[in-house]
């Protein structure tokens, strides 16, 4: 691979000497035109020259948010320019999605293998995101729950005969609609009574014993036992 400009912001010196020892000693292609330890540091450093690839530590002086805010900044200003975000917040999904808004081009958790020769130069050829193994695990996690809870979606429409006006129903009683709200919606051509004869229908069948005392609330949590709502994507329809 060609020479490449590299800027490295990192704020705590022992860290700082390691990456630019890996550069060094990995990368010999980085050429490393100046350091910064905080924001102040980047932007003078930007003035005098653009540099291929920053190496950006979101935690600068104990706050994530400069980090992602001179991110987006610097993306803005040079959008060539490829950002790789380094992170210590290594639970902080947030934040992760907050660096990726702001158009860094990967981030690198600082546990395990922090910077690899790899990561770098996937960056450096355009590949969009790059994660290192960490945070790859945790995506790899959350993809498998996610599609998991879709499986699981899927299998309790069809096992209890939830329709699209059954779920959409539920749903919006989930997220505290009364009924008179959800007939106002477009997707609802039901009047009240019809509701309440719905609701009847589904506690017969979400409730094949016992049915004396089921109530809005109770139905719902029995929905979201079942699979029949995710919890984690209640968003309401349009009004």
């Amino acid at each position: 691979m060609d020479k490449f400009k590299v800027i490295v912001v990192e704020d705590v010196p022992l860290e700082m000497k390691g990456t630019l020892g890996i550069l060094q000693t990995d990368i010999p292609e980085a050429e490393v035109i100046g350091t910064a330890e905080d924001e102040a540091g980047f932007w003078r450093l930007l003035r005098k020259g653009v540099p291929d690839l920053v190496l950006l530590d979101l935690g600068l002086g104990g706050s994530t948010t400069v980090g992602v805010e001179l991110c987006r900044r610097a993306k803005d200003a040079h959008p060539q320019v490829k950002v790789l975000i380094f992170t210590g917040e290594t639970l902080n999904e947030k934040l992760w999605v907050d660096a990726l808004d702001a158009g860094c081009d990967g981030i690198i958790l600082k546990c395990g293998e922090m910077l690899t020769r790899s990561d770098v130069l996937a960056v450096m050829e355009g590949k969009r995101p790059v994660f290192n193994e960490p945070i790859l695990r945790r995506v790899t996690e959350r993809f498998a729950e996610a599609v998991c809870r879709q499986v699981r979606n899927r299998e309790a429409l069809a096992e209890y005969e939830i329709d699209e006006y059954d779920e959409r129903f539920l749903r919006h009683l989930a997220l505290g609609y009364t009924k008179e709200q959800i007939t106002s919606l477009r997707a609802m051509p039901f009047g009240v009574k019809s509701l309440e004869k719905r609701q009847n229908e589904l506690v017969q069948k979400l409730f094949p014993v016992s049915k004396t005392g089921v109530n809005a609330t109770r139905l719902v949590v029995r929905a979201i036992e079942l699979g029949i709502l995710d919890i984690d994507n209640l968003l309401p329809d349009d009004e």
